[in-house]
């Protein structure tokens, strides 16, 4: 069965935008569905092959603390792209979020994060640092009020949190996994 778009309204207008789209399908029935949409994303999994360490960021959700998920999440350091590319604003976030100076970036995909609500589509990198590229504190621009926290993570320990189900984030869980099947010397057996 296909299906056309034939119109979207916007309802709201903010950080977001909220949208109504019509549809038709081929067999003439029309339905209605509601898009979410505050443009591209970039998410990066800085790792340090040499000390086997990753580095995250973990800071407060409101969607996820609203669902009943955990007070913060670890996460790959992450950002909106404003007026630039995926790589140029995936190396200012990890630098902002984390302190890290990244290098050459391994692009590993950029699926849509939630295809039946939002229009985001992310793209995810790994990249290599090393103790000589953290050169920043991190923890995010002050007048964001992002409250980040930079973290190192062994490489083990990241595994131990991905079998016991406490990466909690979509595009973090992706990235481990791609990492893990790049890398498999990395992690434990």
């Amino acid at each position: 069965m296909s299906v056309e778009l034939r119109k979207v309204e916007t309802i709201y207008q903010g950080y977001c935008t909220l949208m109504m789209a019509t549809l038709s399908a081929s067999d003439g029935s029309s339905f209605k569905r509601e898009i979410e949409h505050h443009g591209r994303a970039a998410a990066v999994l800085p790792f340090d092959p040499e000390r086997k360490v990753a580095m995250l960021v973990s800071l407060p959700r409101a969607p996820a603390i609203w669902a009943g998920g955990p007070p913060e999440l670890a996460e790959a350091p992450a950002g909106l792209i404003e007026n630039e590319d995926a790589e140029d604003c995936i190396r200012r976030e990890a630098l902002e979020e984390a302190g890290v100076k990244l290098g050459r970036l391994e692009h590993i995909g950029s699926p849509f994060s939630s295809p039946g609500l939002s229009s985001e589509r992310i793209d995810l990198f790994l990249a290599v640092y090393s103790v000589a590229d953290r050169v920043g504190d991190g923890g995010g621009v002050a007048d964001e009020h992002e409250h980040i926290t930079p973290m190192e993570v062994p490489l083990d320990q990241l595994w131990v949190w991905v079998v016991q189900r406490k990466i909690e984030d979509l595009k973090t869980l992706a990235l481990i996994y791609a990492l893990r099947v790049r890398r498999p010397d990395l992690f434990p057996a």
